[in-house]
């Protein structure tokens, strides 16, 4: 997996492509927290370029909003491939968590 993360007026935007499962959920999860502890508690993540997320990806999605949660912060999702969005659809993660259809739409609501 491969990400780029973007600070913005809104927060900071986290672009990532590739797969999140057991083996690469950690990096996506250091990622968030580096911008956490530079003080950034508003994260805006884009899945348009995911192919694949495991129950592991899941398990850091739902620990990183958390820990944003308890700071003030705030999580959400700005596109998201047809399998990742079918995914947090069935987990129900899309009740969770705020998902716009694109980054832009994110940034606006925010």
């Amino acid at each position: 997996m491969e990400f780029t993360s973007t600070k913005v007026e809104q927060g900071v935007t986290i672009k990532a492509t590739g797969r999140m499962d057991a083996v690469t959920a950690p990096s996506f999860e250091q990622e968030c927290l580096r911008w956490m502890e530079q003080g950034d508690s508003k994260l805006i993540v884009d899945f348009t370029g995911l192919e694949y997320i495991s129950s592991a990806g899941l398990r850091v999605i739902l620990g990183v909003g958390k820990k944003l949660k308890s700071q003030g912060g705030s999580l959400a999702f700005g596109g998201m491939s047809s399998m990742v969005k079918e995914v947090f659809d069935i987990s129900g993660f899309a009740s969770i968590f705020p998902v716009y259809d694109s980054t832009e739409a994110a940034l606006a609501a925010k």
